[in-house]
């Protein structure tokens, strides 16, 4: 036996903190459905599959991301333009199909200090698909490079065709005193899970894989099974509790958007807040797609192939709200195989990220006319996708 010295660590505690973050209804609604017996077991094994089936390949490929791309070259999208209008677009294009939403935020700094053209921020809000890109490469790599691989070529298309019909400084604010939110230091809550995953991470990895060759852990002891499952619905809840206590949650965007940067950055800490953002999201999609069954009888797999000529249009829609939350929902559907790729396409076209929320911040009229021109490809590829079948 051994044991762990965590750091003495004070979590926020204030009352008003409490009533007012909205981000702590989750974790409360899962104690709530574990305290209920009739929605105990399907909580436990939804929690548990949202952990070992997403969160740790999303760790793992997150890891590997930020370790292997130090950091993005930051070019000047400017000097680019000068040498090539095409160069530009396909740069703006190119950042904004990386996962994440950082090549976005760049591409949008750029345009208002009159770095970058219109043309290259409707080029990069269509190619990027932001954090829910991480999710569709952890857990289905050939779909995730094809999503990437349409983004991109879409956004070179919408982007210079956009520069054929509008200036270069199109929309471009006059003044601008917008500047990126940053912490000096990563939250108490992430500084705790830090010394959990750090023991956990290569074990889970190991038992995720397992799970991913259909290993029936039961054959070998019921006991084992279960205690697999009930460890990952512990997982799951501490990354959710994380992720609730890492953000005052008081507005849409602090709900639905990843963590503010790191200052100075580290890549663990990075690794670990985007894990516990898009845990919080799977976990949030897996229980309302349980309770939906459970409680209302709505079999969304039935519905959606019912209504298939409807999935592009409202994927779409969906991708008009602002940061990767709601992306990461419509991922997830189409990984547990309720909607099909032509609305994961449309989606992925459509939504804008977190990159939304600053260029929202810095550029309103720009960023509004973007999101309605993405629009126009990301109909035309759902839909395209979906009369040929897919």
């Amino acid at each position: 036996m051994f044991s762990l010295s965590l750091p003495k660590i004070s979590f926020p505690t204030s009352t008003h903190f409490i009533t007012s973050n909205k981000r702590l209804l989750l974790p409360l609604l899962l104690l709530c459905c574990l305290a209920y017996a009739p929605l105990r077991a399907m909580t436990l094994t939804a929690m548990s599959d949202a952990f070992f089936q997403v969160s740790i390949f999303v760790a793992a490929t997150l890891f590997i991301y930020y370790y292997a791309i130090d950091r993005l070259p930051h070019l000047e999208l400017g000097y680019l333009s000068q040498k090539s209008p095409l160069l530009e677009i396909s740069f703006a294009s190119l950042l904004g199909a990386l996962p994440g939403c950082g090549g976005a935020i760049i591409v949008v700094t750029q345009f208002t200090k009159g770095q970058a053209s219109f043309g290259s921020i409707v080029a990069v809000l269509t190619a990027t698909m932001g954090d829910a890109a991480f999710l569709l490469l952890a857990t289905k790599p050939f779909e995730g490079l094809l999503i990437m691989i349409i983004g991109l070529s879409v956004g070179i298309i919408s982007g210079s065709l956009v520069n054929a019909f509008h200036k270069h400084n199109y929309l471009r604010p006059a003044k601008n005193d917008y500047a990126d939110e940053c912490l000096s230091q990563p939250s108490k809550a992430v500084i705790v899970s830090k010394s959990i995953w750090q023991i956990i991470m290569i074990p889970s990895l190991i038992v995720a894989i397992m799970i991913a060759f259909n290993t029936d852990f039961s054959a070998f002891d019921a006991l084992l099974a279960e205690s697999i499952t009930l460890f990952g619905a512990i997982m799951a809840l501490l990354a959710v509790t994380t992720w609730a206590l890492s953000s005052k949650g008081q507005s849409y965007q602090q709900v639905t958007s990843e963590e503010e940067t790191i200052t100075p950055p580290s890549k663990l800490y990075k690794v670990l807040q985007d894990t516990h953002f898009v845990t919080a999201w799977v976990v949030a999609s897996f229980m309302l797609f349980e309770l939906l069954v459970t409680f209302a009888g709505v079999d969304l797999k039935a519905w959606f192939t019912h209504y298939a000529y409807l999935a592009p249009l409202i994927a779409v829609l969906i991708g008009f709200l602002p940061g990767c939350g709601p992306q990461i929902v419509v991922t997830t559907l189409y990984i547990q195989g309720i909607i099909p790729f032509s609305a994961l396409a449309a989606n992925a076209i459509s939504n804008d990220g977190d990159a939304l929320f600053p260029a929202i911040a810095m550029a309103p009229r720009a960023a509004f006319v973007a999101t309605i021109y993405s629009a126009i490809p990301a109909l035309l590829v759902g839909y395209g996708l979906y009369f040929f079948g897919v």
